[in-house]
């Protein structure tokens, strides 16, 4: 961006870096807006001396803006954009050797958990799932065999949150690759790599984009040598997001910030609006000094994220009818855009996992708040408790 270094550009404001970085005027025409390169090849001035660009698998100029941009606010060395979390998680994997064990945290995402159990395990890659909240244990039950732990925080769908540098700490002295998923806190609420992290991996589909209108996933690391590893894994593999794709999540990013603080803000009124209600048995929020987690959360985020979880007092089928009951939060699988959505884990995102160490509660509801009116988020899902939740 200009003649700023990597340094000056990081003392910069968050806000500032997601609408520059990486976004500099076209040097042609002068757009303030990244230009959509469609070309799938580049010409080159000679026999292998071209601009930067060869072939678009392989770098384009849209996806070249999206991978700085992000890995700015990162604060982060490298970014890579995959066409789905999930490509980019697949991606991540491939940086072990068979035989080498992955810790999964004993909440996640039913996508992850079925890649890494259904899809990985069989070909030689053992996994075990565990609870990355008692350090002591996960210091003192480490299997010789671990290549990688992988935490969520906030975790999906309980909320969850771990201490990400005593984790990491503990993962380096065995010599483990320690990967964050911060799909649910972003950049703008929580930065993994600064607290020891070694990867990073968001499905862009969700906050990064925000409108509900693109797939995507991104990886960001710090290190030069995992870097080439992923890079090399991307391009080989090519699962690479589409250069149009690449300007939506562009775009989505420049206002993450400002649509944090208000996905912040109604989170906080839908729990309070929970918190003591006669239909709701329990709420997962991370702001709340009882949740699991809340300390950490409180150590190394800005603030609590707009996801809510909580359990109806009367059980599944109660359950049930309240997330098929409401009319401004919409039944949706997918989470952090602009829209409120509304969910029962057990029977959408979470089914996968039915049945394994990962199986979440069947009372549970997980909701992505939006950014409409907070009163009328409140008033909407008041009035499915009341009706249905009993």
């Amino acid at each position: 961006m200009g003649d700023l270094d990597d340094e000056q550009q990081r003392e910069r404001g968050f806000s500032t870096r997601a609408i520059h970085d990486g976004q500099a005027p076209d040097p042609t025409t002068g757009a303030v807006v990244t230009p959509i390169s469609l070309s799938t090849t580049f010409a080159q001035d000679g026999v292998g001396q071209h601009r930067g660009f060869e072939y678009s698998r392989s770098g384009n100029p849209t996806r070249h803006a999206l991978e700085a941009q992000v890995a700015s606010l990162e604060q982060a060395r490298h970014g890579l954009a995959f066409a789905s979390g999930l490509a980019a998680e697949d991606t991540i994997i491939r940086l072990l050797r068979p035989g080498q064990r992955i810790l999964l945290g004993n909440d996640a995402y039913g996508g992850t958990f079925r890649l890494i159990a259904n899809v990985w395990s069989p070909l030689g890659y053992p996994w075990s799932a565990v609870d990355l909240t008692d350090l002591d244990a996960l210091a003192n039950d480490w299997p010789d065999d671990v290549g990688m732990v992988w935490l969520e925080t906030p975790t999906n769908p309980l909320l969850t949150c771990f201490d990400i540098e005593a984790i990491a700490a503990i993962a380096h002295e065995r010599d483990a690759i320690v990967v964050v998923d911060n799909t649910f806190a972003t950049p703008f609420l929580q930065q993994p790599l600064i607290q020891g992290a070694d990867v990073v991996v968001h499905s862009a589909t969700k906050y990064l984009g925000g409108h509900s209108d693109v797939v995507g996933g991104f990886v960001a690391v710090d290190d030069d040598a995992l870097e080439e590893r992923l890079r090399f894994h991307q391009n080989a593999a090519g699962a690479v997001p589409a250069p149009f794709d690449c300007y939506l999540v562009l775009r989505g990013v420049k206002t993450l910030a400002v649509r944090m603080d208000r996905h912040c803000e109604n989170a906080r009124a839908i729990v309070d609006l929970l918190v003591g209600h006669p239909a709701v048995d329990r709420v997962l929020y991370p702001q709340l000094p009882d949740h699991p987690g809340h300390k950490a959360a409180a150590k190394q985020m800005r603030d609590f994220g707009g996801m809510v979880s909580f359990t109806v007092r009367a059980g599944r089928d109660a359950a049930m009818r309240v997330a098929a009951s409401t009319s401004v939060f919409t039944l949706a699988e997918s989470l952090g855009a602009v829209e409120s959505l509304i969910e029962h884990p057990g029977a959408m995102t979470h089914a996968s996992a039915s049945g394994s160490p990962l199986e979440v509660p069947d009372d549970l509801i997980r909701l992505s708040v939006g950014i409409e009116d907070a009163a009328d988020l409140v008033t909407d899902l008041g009035d499915a408790l009341d009706r249905a939740g009993r």
